[in-house]
């Protein structure tokens, strides 16, 4: 029996959608590898709404990292594990953690009504980049001679980074300051034959060419910036970013702002050099927060 012409050209539609090839899935990309000793900074918390009695925060509670939040209703003095935390009208805060910083951290906000609210942050540890080698470390520190020199450099440093500007900075997510290859990575150390351990390496050394310009990593306010070389930073340039934040570039071959300017976050601020105690031009990207050394890859995430 002949069929119809419809339910042949149905039959002819099943078999050919049965024997066609599905279509194949191409997998999207990985993404990059993150350093197990330096994650991709974390999304923050969501702050706790004004006239909360909570302290509610985010970021990377890691050594070398820092976290920012929202302090309770009715604050007007608050610590991190004794040292002061800065924050603004709207209870908005920024604190971070040394590079050798404890386990735990005790976070204190002392509210108008006398009463106080605490919060226990964990800090976990992490896997530092260790050089053991088989020599002695030398002998002795720097002489009087240079300390005559030397000192009124710190006391340069210590003064500009005990200046209070109207920065705000620190409430962004930072960018490096140049795409360059990573020379040396913040909190690695040299130990010497008997365990003696000697300082760990306080910022990071990005190898871009001499003369290569580099920006402003946040908005902030230049704090310092070097009309002759110090001794070992070279041209050193120094912005803060509020709250207790700053950021420092050493061996600059020049300064493109001077004191006292404000700067916005991907400005050029400077050209690298190798002024100064360095090898070979390079950047060196330090942050600080009070007296803690703080490591830039938590604060800009990997480079890409």
């Amino acid at each position: 029996m002949r069929r119809p012409l419809w339910t042949s050209l149905a039959l002819a539609a099943l078999a050919a959608a049965c024997s066609a090839k599905p279509l194949p899935i191409t997998a999207p990309p990985p993404p990059p590898p993150v350093s197990r000793a330096a994650p991709a900074p974390a999304p923050l918390a969501a702050p706790a709404p004004l006239g909360s009695g909570a302290i509610s925060y985010g970021g990377e509670p890691t050594q070398g990292g820092w976290i920012r939040g929202t302090l309770p209703a009715g604050t007007t003095n608050a610590t991190l594990d004794g040292e002061p935390v800065p924050f603004d009208r709207d209870l908005a805060f920024f604190a971070a953690f040394d590079r050798d910083a404890g386990p735990v951290a005790k976070l204190v906000a002392l509210r108008s009504d006398g009463s106080t609210v605490e919060r226990d942050i964990a800090v976990s540890p992490r896997d530092w980049e260790i050089e053991r080698v088989n020599i002695a470390r030398l002998p002795g520190g720097p002489t009087a001679d240079f300390m005559k020199i030397r000192q009124p450099e710190l006391d340069r440093i210590a003064a500009a980074r005990a200046l209070q500007t109207d920065a705000q900075g620190w409430r962004q997510h930072f960018i490096w300051p140049v795409k360059a290859r990573i020379s040396g990575r913040f909190g690695s150390q040299r130990i010497y034959r008997g365990g003696e351990a000697g300082a760990y390496h306080s910022g990071m050394d990005l190898a871009g060419g001499a003369g290569t310009t580099f920006v402003a990593p946040a908005d902030g306010v230049v704090i310092l910036a070097a009309e002759t070389p110090f001794s070992l930073e070279g041209n050193l340039l120094m912005i803060d970013h509020g709250n207790g934040l700053n950021s420092a570039f050493l061996h600059c071959s020049e300064i493109l702002v001077k004191q006292g300017d404000h700067v916005k976050q991907g400005q050029p601020i400077g050209k690298i050099g190798m002024t100064g105690r360095a090898t070979g031009p390079h950047l060196h990207w330090s942050l600080k927060w009070q007296s803690a050394r703080l490591d830039p890859l938590l604060f800009t995430g990997p480079m890409q």
